[in-house]
């Protein structure tokens, strides 16, 4: 059998939307323009706990151009019908809007002015007269009580951790972080007759589409969610959010296509955020550095009228080898939005409280930071006994100490200066789950031999239009200019959430399949057609490269598509690509691996820290796009970055209000934040995981980044911060 070629997969292409993002003609959310549209803006709560009074609309609809302001004392009831298919968290009740005068949370949306312009609008908003009983809310982490934790065991940690002749006992606090993508979440909401069409900023246009179908109680294919660009979604684009749904109230109480944009504030409390933590780690060791014992304790805060949790627990279980662990995991119910899913969920967090700790075993030791990770290698997942598929984490750390000169690095703490600056280098493992789910897509190839592939995925920048070509256009056998992908819409095949690292492994294998059967249906045409050059010819030593099926090792015989078509009077070729996610028992343990690395520079006197510069190292399976990954790196790390030094959102306990809701009072990195990052990604493929033998990128890429940086702090100053955001007062 001959292999079929590979051109585009594997080779550093540009995107193929990046002239239309660059030129202004990739529509986002709120730039379709819809015959029609009116505006709507949101009037949210000034409380932070409590019930409406009473709400005084009359100077708002005084106004020219306000058409309706809606409230609960004036929308139509909803049925908010049970589906386990919506994409809400597990646990509890959803946010059901305008429906009771109860106040969850500060900025709850509590009412919503519509009107013929936005200026309109918003100053119709700003005239709402809203009277509230207020209660004191409840949002420090610290000071409220917890659920029942989740627990895992096995072994006896406390009896290892008492005989331990070598112990770290420390507690961590990480701070809430908001996505804050460029693109403000936006819908824009039409209704015809008991059909609903949304123009929304999403990362999954099917669960939109299904909590849509829900909460309105309309079948989900009356309704179409459609997201063809995503600027930036980070994880705050994985569920349908409240003011989505108030759009699409709007729109069926007005009867016109309404368009909703958050403001930068609103976002802060009207989608979601990595949750903060309260993290207590404990560490058992021998003298030679050989784990005994890991006992993890970690209170994290979700709402309270939704559970939230995340994949905290597994970097604990599996990243070292130890025969006794315990975890508990408690949430903490508090008078906030729900969090959601951000870059590196639940790992990202992990990775900090562990690679810190092992940083500091490693200091009490007198043992080099790799090494003592090298002790603690596993030889498989003791979470789950099993092997894991790949797993280069040594090979890793030795790539990455060569190319980042890792034997510069001094052991004693603050012994390298350069003037003010103390100078320290620090690094720290990282790892995320290969996630797989079930996908889908048609592919439809031609007779002018081009081909079209469609799915309802999304990209929210990691490039999925460009890497689904790439692999849709080497299976046909087409170059890239010849093949159409086409994502975000909701008539599309489904395909699951565009977050976790599963689309290239999901989405990528059923286009992989789709343009599979297309290529055979083409082949086999040919080798039965007596007119055709191939006829006769054994199926399996036929290629396809540049649009033209050929004898393998005999270019010269062969025939085009366009020809076969043509003669053969077919206006085209389809089929429906599947992939059916991973199997029911799997016989391996998914995992891609990373580790970072970090030069800082600390101020002696003022205590800032700058980053000079930073390497991640990755086991991430097939690379589909040199370009793409490296950018993916770029982007991961910087977000690291913000995680470690910057990212902090502050709430006022006395009433819920999130006091720096804006980016002038939370920072995020820019460019001169990060002055020098390289990634390396390790040439080979995970076959175990999926067809095409990807493990994902998005995530594993945020891992270990705010570790690599606080241990670099530490390496520079002495000073062991375990509270995130690092700042300046820490260190003096």
């Amino acid at each position: 059998m001959s292999p079929q070629p590979q051109a585009a997969v594997g080779a550093p292409l540009s995107r193929v939307e990046g002239r239309l993002k660059v030129t202004g003609k990739a529509p986002y959310a709120a730039e379709h323009d819809i015959k029609g549209v009116i505006h709507a803006v949101i009037v949210d709560a000034s409380i932070g706990r409590g019930r409406i009074t009473s709400i005084d609309t009359e100077d708002a609809l005084a106004q020219p151009g306000v058409l309706k302001v809606i409230h609960h004392g004036n929308a139509p009831k909803l049925p908010y019908k049970d589906n386990p298919a919506s994409n809400n968290p597990p646990g509890g009740r959803r946010l059901r809007v305008f429906q009771d005068d109860k106040v969850l949370f500060h900025g709850q949306p509590v009412a919503v002015v519509v009107a013929t312009t936005l200026e309109a609008a918003q100053h119709g908003a700003s005239l709402v007269k809203v009277a509230y009983d207020a209660q004191k809310p409840s949002t420090d982490l610290t000071k409220a009580k917890a659920d029942k934790p989740t627990k895992y065991a096995r072994g006896d940690a406390a009896a290892a951790l008492r005989s331990a002749p070598v112990r770290i006992d420390a507690t961590y606090q990480m701070s809430r972080n908001h996505h804050n993508a460029m693109e403000p979440h936006a819908t824009i909401a039409r209704w015809g007759g008991n059909k609903l069409t949304v123009w929304d900023k999403t990362q999954w246009v099917v669960g939109t589409q299904t909590e849509l179908s829900t909460v309105f109680g309309v079948p989900a294919d009356s309704v179409r969610v459609i997201s063809p660009y995503v600027g930036g979604g980070f994880g705050s684009g994985l569920r349908c959010w409240p003011h989505t749904v108030v759009a699409a109230l709007a729109a069926r109480v007005t009867r016109r296509p309404v368009k909703l944009v958050l403001k930068r504030r609103q976002q802060y409390f009207n989608t979601g955020f990595r949750p903060s933590y309260e993290y207590r780690l404990k560490l058992g060791s021998n003298r030679q550095g050989r784990l005994t014992a890991m006992a993890h304790e970690m209170d994290a805060e979700t709402s309270s009228y939704e559970t939230f949790t995340e994949s905290i627990l597994f970097p604990g279980q599996m990243l070292y080898s130890t025969p006794n662990v315990s975890q508990a995991y408690r949430t903490v119910p508090l008078d906030v939005n729900t969090p959601l899913y951000m870059r590196g969920p639940g790992f990202a967090t992990a990775s900090f409280v562990i690679e810190s700790a092992m940083d500091e075993l490693a200091a009490k030791l007198g043992i080099d930071p790799i090494e003592l990770r090298r002790r603690n290698e596993p030889s498989e997942d003791e979470s789950k006994n099993l092997p894991f598929s790949t797993r280069r984490l040594r090979e890793c750390y030795t790539t990455g100490a060569r190319t980042f000169g890792w034997d510069r690095r001094s052991a004693k703490p603050r012994s390298r200066r350069e003037g003010d600056w103390l100078i320290g280098m620090g690094m720290a493992a990282g790892v995320y789950d290969t996630a797989r789910m079930p996908a889908q897509a048609h592919v439809r190839l031609n007779a002018d031999g081009t081909a079209v592939v469609d799915a309802a995925a999304s990209d929210m920048g990691p490039g999925t239009y460009t890497s689904q070509t790439q692999v849709a256009a080497d299976a046909l056998g087409l170059t890239m200019r010849t093949v159409t992908f086409r994502l975000g819409d909701s008539l599309f095949p489904p395909t699951p959430p565009h977050g976790g690292s599963m689309t290239m492994a999901s989405v990528g294998s059923a286009v992989l399949d789709g343009c599979n059967q297309v290529r055979r249906q083409a082949i086999k045409l040919a080798v039965e057609d007596r007119q055709s050059p191939l006829y006769g010819v054994d199926a399996e030593d036929v290629v396809v490269r540049g649009g033209r099926l050929h004898v393998g090792g005999n270019p010269v015989r062969g025939e085009t598509y366009k020809s076969l078509l043509s003669r053969n009077k077919r206006s085209h070729l389809e089929a429906e690509g599947s992939y059916a996610g991973p199997a029911a028992k799997e016989r391996h343990s998914f995992y891609a691996y990373n580790a970072t690395f970090a030069e800082v520079a600390v101020d002696a006197t003022l205590g800032l820290v700058r980053v000079r510069r930073m390497l991640g190292v990755y086991d991430a399976g097939r690379i589909i796009s040199p370009k793409l990954a490296e950018s993916q790196a770029i982007g991961g790390i910087t977000g690291g970055i913000g995680t470690a030094l910057l990212e902090h959102t502050v709430t006022d306990h006395r009433d819920g209000r999130i006091v720096n809701a804006n980016l002038a009072d939370y920072l995020v990195p820019v460019n001169a934040d990060v002055p020098d990052i390289q990634a390396i990604y390790l040439d080979g493929e995970d076959r175990q995981a999926d067809p095409l033998g990807v493990k994902g990128l998005g995530e594993v890429v945020h891992v270990g980044v705010a570790p690599a940086i606080a241990n670099a702090v530490f390496n520079a100053t002495g000073r062991r911060v375990r509270q995130l955001p690092i700042t300046a007062e820490a260190l003096l």
